[in-house]
């Protein structure tokens, strides 16, 4: 059961360390941190990714910054309250991990497949250049009960076929984790730069419950 859920949630991202581990939380005596690792696209941009890491996995007191690191995991999600509302808070969850020479060609580098249900209606829009957009937000079940809630972005042909998906669907994707900033407004005087984290979608079908 547990091996069957673990395999509804699949990520392989690789990288370049650009921060110190900061400290996350404890679960029963065991501490969790946050590090950032920097994933090259095919383009020439990049993506900053947020990686929980256990400290039974890695000394998470020595400095690793530069150094390339392969992490296999899962992408979990977790509700933050703050403002006077909940802030959906996304990071990769470390299972594994290694540190590598040099790094395989873009495409593997950053790699996720999903297999969750639908939760909210597709949001389909154009941009102003025409060019085709669908925002999905799908349900990954964790073992006991537990679930992540994963915003995934689908473009162009993808973006057609989701908006005709239905709450409730059962839903595969296959993509890579990318970040996105942009820009908060806190009241009418202030604003606030901050990241966002989405999967964006490269394949997708729906599934019967059979699959």
């Amino acid at each position: 059961m547990t091996d069957k859920v673990m395999e509804n949630n699949q990520v392989t991202v690789m990288g370049e360390i650009i921060s110190q581990f900061t400290y996350s939380h404890e679960i029963f005596g065991e501490g969790f941190y946050m590090v950032d690792v920097k994933c090259k696209r095919l383009s020439e941009s990049y993506d900053i990714i947020p990686v929980m890491v256990s400290e039974r996995l890695l000394d998470v007191t020595a400095d690793y910054i530069g150094m390339l690191i392969c992490v296999n995991g899962q992408f979990r999600s977790y509700n933050r309250h703050e403002e006077r509302k909940n802030r959906l808070v996304l990071s990769v969850f470390a299972r594994e991990v290694s540190f590598v020479d040099e790094l395989e060609e873009s495409s593997k580098s950053n790699q996720i497949y999903l297999d969750g249900y639908i939760c909210k209606e597709p949001v389909y829009r154009k941009t102003p250049l025409g060019r085709e957009i669908a925002d999905l937000l799908l349900a990954v079940n964790r073992p006991y009960g537990k679930s992540d809630y994963i915003p995934c972005i689908c473009w162009g042909r993808n973006a057609r076929y989701a908006n005709h998906f239905k709450v409730g669907e059962r839903c595969a994707i296959w993509g890579r984790i990318q970040s996105r900033e942009y820009m908060k407004k806190l009241d009418e005087e202030n604003v606030e730069r901050r990241v966002a984290f989405e999967v964006s979608v490269s394949k997708l079908e729906l599934l019967t419950e059979e699959a």
